[in-house]
């Protein structure tokens, strides 16, 4: 059954915040960090292996969703449709299928999918092409302003702050493009392009710290999401990567359960509360299915 949550609108944002400053404040390292281009290369890398997958994919006729390309696709499929929210870790190989090593960093890979029901993809595609910058918004959104607008392309600034054990705030920019495959599937890619830690965040001395020179709970971070309308509402897929400093390696088998169990709960609220936010009434979720 879905849980209530409260999750700002920038959703993949508050799922790698939830995520990463769990790791620091668990391994300790409340410390400065440096995104080191090594480190950026690999993340590189690893976005490059991702997409190229993902490219495959959405070229398919047959096949859509990425758990379509999974042995137990029905049985998934059978379980959203019914009101399960899904949610699994992900990773990207290189060409020749070898683990893509980060020095300096670790990236979190995860993937989540819920039924929205009594939508149509235009209508919840819409909707997401037109965020609200006015609010009320999500308790750990603190403002939301739109940068650039075209059609299926928009550029947002996202002020946000998360709090787990540690409290962190972020301005944040992002590059959104979306893409309309068929008449019942489109998908779309978000690239974080700027994430500036805040440094005495909301007092009269706010400053950002250096770009890739903070504490580095958060340094990259892409999402790409996939619609699918089927009878009855619309299906959503949401594929996370995010990058963050490493975790020592003595304490890594400590704080890996952690940090995965927290990934997991955090996709799944994400998830969950876009589709409180775009789900239509019961009423007309009933005259939507007649």
């Amino acid at each position: 059954m879905r849980t209530p949550a409260r999750f700002p609108r920038h959703r993949t944002l508050a799922v790698a915040a939830a995520v990463l400053l769990s790791i620091a404040a668990t391994a300790g390292a409340a410390g400065a960090a440096e995104l080191k281009p090594e480190t950026e290369a690999a993340w590189n890398a690893y976005v490059a292996a991702a997409e190229a997958r993902i490219a495959r994919e959405l070229a398919e006729d047959r096949r859509f969703l990425v758990q379509d390309f999974e042995p137990a696709s029905r049985e998934a499929r059978a379980r959203l449709l019914s009101g399960d929210v899904l949610v699994s870790e992900m990773s990207a190989e290189d060409a020749r299928g070898a683990r893509i090593e980060v020095p300096g960093g670790m990236i979190h890979h995860w993937r989540g999918a819920i039924f929205v029901p009594g939508v149509t993809l235009d209508s919840l595609v819409a909707r997401l092409q037109n965020p609200n910058t006015q609010g009320p918004h999500q308790e750990d959104v603190l403002a939301v302003r739109i940068l650039e607008k075209a059609p299926d392309h928009l550029r947002l600034f996202i002020k946000m702050t998360r709090t787990k054990i540690v409290t962190v705030t972020y301005n944040s920019e992002h590059d959104l493009r979306y893409v309309r495959h068929t008449a019942t599937r489109a998908s779309s890619r978000s690239e974080t392009t700027r994430i500036a830690e805040l440094e005495n965040a909301g007092t009269p001395a706010e400053r950002e710290k250096p770009v890739g020179a903070d504490r580095g709970f958060l340094w990259k971070l892409n999402s790409y999401w996939r619609y699918e309308e089927v009878p009855g509402g619309v299906i959503v897929e949401c594929e996370s990567l995010s990058l963050s400093r490493d975790i020592p390696w003595g304490i890594r088998q400590l704080v890996s359960p952690i940090v995965n169990r927290i990934a997991r709960q955090s996709m799944g609220r994400t998830l969950d509360n876009l589709a409180k936010t775009h789900a239509a009434p019961a009423a007309a979720t009933e005259d939507f299915n007649r």
